[in-house]
């Protein structure tokens, strides 16, 4: 059940507050947020775009922008990673 940018505005203040947490996250794949929050990856931007100032969007989308650990596809590495215990499936 993946959630489209359309139904951001439907999303409780703390789930947002999370999400945009998660994605702060350096090592928090977007694959998480979705699997946790049904948010796709284009969601995760477009709440970001809609929720931060223009400087510190531009600042996120370039620093996440080809990171490795955003994406479970480019990770080199599966076992050993560190879950947060708010994480499902911890």
């Amino acid at each position: 059940m993946e959630k489209h940018w359309e139904e951001l505005g439907e999303l409780d203040s703390e789930i947002r507050d999370r999400v945009i947490e998660m994605a702060w996250e350096d090592r928090t794949p977007f694959e998480a947020i979705e699997q946790q929050y049904g948010l796709d990856e284009k969601a995760v931007i477009a709440l970001m775009r809609r929720e931060m100032k223009a400087s510190s969007f531009r600042m996120w989308r370039k620093r996440v922008s080809g990171r490795t650990t955003k994406h479970l596809k480019r990770r080199g590495f599966d076992t050993g990673r560190f879950r947060s215990q708010n994480q499902k499936g911890s």
